[in-house]
């Protein structure tokens, strides 16, 4: 059986495997980015070295990139990082490793590649055109039609985190990392004291300020998803982010804020799913991704 390494750069931890082509790992490991101390060109370094070791046991057919950042899929390069990745944009991940290596090379983004993984294997799964949405530090997006990744004409398509709500950007509303500052003033503590997990188990015990906090952010997730569904009209749309771990405790208030701003001939014809490959999302999407190349 063929097997591929994959290998997912996030700002906080890279993400590493070998995958059998009938999608299942042989191995997987993982290791911190340290995005700030080493750049782009130290993420570089650390992915020649995973592929260096993985290629001393497996003979791998290609190399599956899914990354941080805005992606150039036609020449496997970085157009555009935020700062939390330094001297990231430009880099040439997929002529760098080719031209090392001799064996091809495939990137993509990685909310698109979340977005792959939950249409081939996960909670979208056969549908014609779904929205995978990943809800953490910020909020990302991913179009799929018909299997593929709808990229918009330069390359930015579903950059929804970017998108204008009432009061500011909606990754600046309704990320998971706000939800923590707003439960912080509410409680007039130092968010730093305090992390999602707390707001959470402090809401399920009956704490007002965190429900408070947690039924703004929701209320902030169904217009913006709202929004987005009226453009797109998708068969169903998949929340991933580490704060979907909470999925039973968030479901039922997400479905009524999106309904609220649904009308309903659209919001009956829309499905709210959560991902379901969580850890390996990136990793599995990347492959995915680099199969529909190759």
């Amino acid at each position: 059986m063929k097997e591929y390494i994959c290998i997912d750069i996030g700002g906080t931890s890279i993400k590493h495997g070998v995958v059998r082509e009938d999608g299942t790992f042989a191995v997987t490991g993982e290791m911190p980015t340290q995005a700030m101390e080493y750049g782009g060109p130290g993420i570089m370094e650390k992915a020649k070295k995973i592929v260096e070791v993985y290629r001393e046991e497996y003979q791998p057919e290609g190399i599956c990139i899914s990354t941080a950042g805005m992606v150039d899929c036609e020449k496997g390069k970085i157009i555009y990082a935020a700062p939390l990745i330094p001297n990231y944009t430009g880099t040439e991940i997929k002529k760098t490793l080719e031209d090392l290596y001799g064996i091809p090379c495939e990137v993509e983004n990685d909310v698109n590649c979340a977005g792959l993984a939950e249409h081939f294997a996960g909670a979208s799964k056969g549908s014609s055109i779904s929205l995978c949405l990943t809800i953490g530090t910020g909020i990302g997006g991913a179009i799929i039609i018909d299997g593929k990744v709808f990229h918009g004409f330069s390359g930015s398509g579903c950059e929804v985190g970017y998108m204008h709500l009432p009061g500011g950007e909606f990754q600046d509303l309704g990320a998971s990392s706000i939800l923590v500052k707003k439960t912080a003033e509410y409680k007039r503590i130092d968010p730093a004291s305090i992390n999602g997990k707390y707001v959470f188990e402090q809401a399920k015990q009956g704490d007002s300020d965190c429900i408070r906090a947690i039924q703004e952010m929701c209320e902030v997730l169904g217009m913006g998803i709202a929004n987005i569904c009226y453009v797109v009209n998708p068969e169903v749309v998949v929340l991933g982010g580490g704060i979907m771990a909470q999925k039973e405790y968030l479901k039922d208030i997400l479905r009524e804020s999106l309904d609220k701003y649904l009308i309903p001939s659209v919001a009956r014809h829309t499905r709210l799913e959560f991902a379901q490959n969580q850890n390996q999302a990136g990793m599995l999407g990347a492959y995915y991704h680099f199969r529909s190349r190759h």
